[in-house]
C-alpha cells in the first residue's frame, strides 16, 4: 500500500527529522495514512483508571459533597485553594488553571454526572465499553472511532498516539500508531541507503517514508516536553501538519486513586496538573488549526461520592467529560445534574449517571464529521437509537441537521429511571 498523501518535507528536512527520531512505532506496518485528510480534527483523550470527577468539576454548592468528604473536598471558589469558578455552582480543582482559561474563553464544555453504559465498576470491562461503542464489553471487539472513520463523509485519516493501538481505533480501517524514539537517532546516510534500498518494494518503502515524515514533522522530541505533555504535543504536530490526519486518540493512565489522593494538592492534583499541560501543549501544537478542532475527554467511570478510610475513593460510576477545541460553543455545563443526597446516588454510593457518554459523543460525530444519524444510531454506536444525540455542541455544523419529520418541538430527553429525585437540575 502506498500512501495516499505525504507531507513532503525538503531532503534536508527528511533527513534531520530521521536522524532524530528513526525509531517509530511501525506496529501497523505503514505510518503514511491511507484515508484523505480533514481539515475538522477530533482528538479522543482516554484517562484510565476511573477519575475522580467530584474532585475535578467541584459541586461547591453540595452540602453533601463536603460532609462526604472532610479530607479531602475542595474549597469553594474564592477560598484559600479554592476551586476556579465556572458557572451554576460548579468550579475546577486548582491545578486545571489552564482548562479554567479555555472555560472563560469559551472554548470549553462540561459534562458532568456521565458515563458510558456500564455500571460494575471494573476497568477492564469499563474501558472496553467506553472505546468499543456497546453495552457491552466483550460484544464488540471494534472501536466506535475506527468505525465513525469508515463513515465520515470526508474519510478523514485515523492515528494512535502510543506503543499500541487502542480498541476505540482498531477495526475495518487501517489506522497507524506513533510511539517516542526508543532507539539512538539514525545516521542520514543510513536512513537515505534504507529507502534507497526499499525503492523496489512499495510497502516497505511507504512504512519507512512514513516514519520519515513523521520523524521530521516532529522534529526533537525533546522540545516537547515529558510523559503526558508529550504525546499531547506529538499529537499536535502530527494533526496540524498539511495531510495529517483527521483523528486521533491518545491514553492517558495512572487515574485509579484509592490512596492519598489528596484535595487541593496531592496525587490527584498532579495528574491533574499534568493533564492541564497536555491540553495546553496540544493547543499551542495545533496553531490555526485548533478553530476546527475538537477534543474529547473522558474515563471509564467516575468515583465513590464518600471519601474511603485511605484518604482515596473507590470505583464508582458516574463521572466527568470534557469537550473542548476552538470549534466548540464552550463555558457552559451541559447535561442533567442528578444531586447527592442520599435518594438520589446509584446504590447510594455514586453519583448517578444521568448523562450517557454516548449521547455527546454523537452529537460531535454528526456536527463535526458529519456522520448520519442512522450510522450512527446502528454502526458507530450499535442499537443505540433510543439514547438521544447532543446538540448544540459546536460553533457551526459539518452537515446540516436532518429535518423533523412533524412541526411539532421535539421535548427536551428525560433521563428514566431515576427514584426519588425531585430537583433534577438540567444545565442544557
Amino acid at each position: 500500500m502506498t500512501c495516499s498523501h505525504r507531507f513532503d518535507p525538503s531532503r534536508r528536512g527528511v533527513l534531520k527529522g530521521a536522524a532524530g527520531g528513526l525509531a517509530l512505532a511501525l506496529a501497523s506496518g505503514n505510518l503514511g495514512f491511507s484515508a484523505a485528510p480533514s481539515n475538522n480534527k477530533l482528538v479522543v483523550i482516554i484517562l484510565h483508571g476511573g477519575m475522580d470527577g467530584l474532585n475535578v468539576v467541584v459541586p461547591t454548592f453540595a452540602s453533601e459533597y463536603y460532609a462526604a468528604r472532610p479530607s479531602i473536598a475542595i474549597a469553594p471558589a474564592g477560598e484559600t485553594n479554592g476551586a476556579l469558578a465556572l458557572s451554576e455552582g460548579f468550579g475546577l480543582h486548582p491545578a486545571l488553571a489552564g482548562l479554567a482559561m479555555m472555560y472563560d474563553e469559551g472554548q470549553l464544555a462540561v459534562l458532568h454526572a456521565a458515563s458510558a453504559p456500564y455500571q460494575d465498576r471494573s476497568h477492564f470491562d469499563g474501558l472496553d465499553v467506553l472505546e468499543n461503542g456497546t453495552e457491552t464489553a466483550t460484544f464488540e471487539q471494534s472501536g466506535w472511532l475506527n468505525r465513525a472513520l469508515g463513515v465520515a463523509p470526508a474519510l478523514p485519516a485515523g492515528l494512535g498516539i502510543g506503543s499500541t493501538l487502542p480498541l476505540i481505533l482498531k477495526g475495518e480501517q487501517i489506522v497507524p500508531n506513533w510511539a517516542a524514539p526508543v532507539l539512538d537517532p539514525a545516521d542520514p546516510k543510513t536512513v537515505a541507503k534504507a529507502l534507497a534500498m526499499y525503492g523496489p518494494d512499495p510497502v516497505l518503502q511507504a512504512a519507512l517514508q512514513g516514519s520519515v515524515d513523521l520523524a521530521a514533522i516532529i522534529g526533537e522530541p525533546g522540545d516537547l516536553g515529558s510523559g503526558d505533555e508529550f504525546l499531547a504535543r506529538a499529537a499536535g504536530k502530527i494533526m496540524s501538519a498539511e495531510g495529517g490526519p483527521g483523528g486521533c486518540s491518545i491514553s492517558f493512565g495512572s487515574w485509579d486513586t484509592h490512596a492519598n489522593q489528596g484535595g487541593a494538592t496531592g496525587t490527584l492534583a498532579g495528574r491533574l496538573g499534568d493533564l492541564d499541560a497536555a491540553l495546553l501543549g496540544l493547543r499551542e501544537e495545533m496553531g490555526a488549526a485548533w478553530d476546527q478542532t475538537v477534543v474529547l475527554v473522558a474515563t471509564e467511570f467516575g468515583r465513590t461520592v464518600q471519601e474511603n478510610g485511605t484518604g482515596g475513593t473507590d470505583h464508582g460510576v458516574g463521572g466527568v467529560s470534557f469537550v473542548l477545541g476552538g470549534a466548540v460553543k464552550g463555558g457552559r455545563i451541559l447535561g442533567d445534574w442528578p444531586g447527592l443526597a442520599a435518594n438520589q446516588l446509584l446504590d447510594e454510593r455514586d453519583l448517578f449517571p444521568a448523562n450517557d457518554l454516548r449521547s455527546l459523543f454523537k452529537g460531535v460525530l454528526r456536527d463535526h464529521w458529519g456522520v448520519a444519524k442512522s450510522d450512527l444510531n446502528t454502526l458507530v454506536f450499535p442499537d443505540s437509537a433510543d439514547t438521544p444525540t447532543m446538540d448544540n455542541l459546536l460553533l457551526s455544523s459539518a452537515t446540516t441537521p436532518e429535518p423533523v419529520p412533524t412541526p411539532t418541538p421535539t421535548p427536551a430527553p428525560v433521563i428514566p429511571d431515576i427514584p426519588n429525585i425531585p430537583n433534577l437540575r438540567d444545565f442544557r
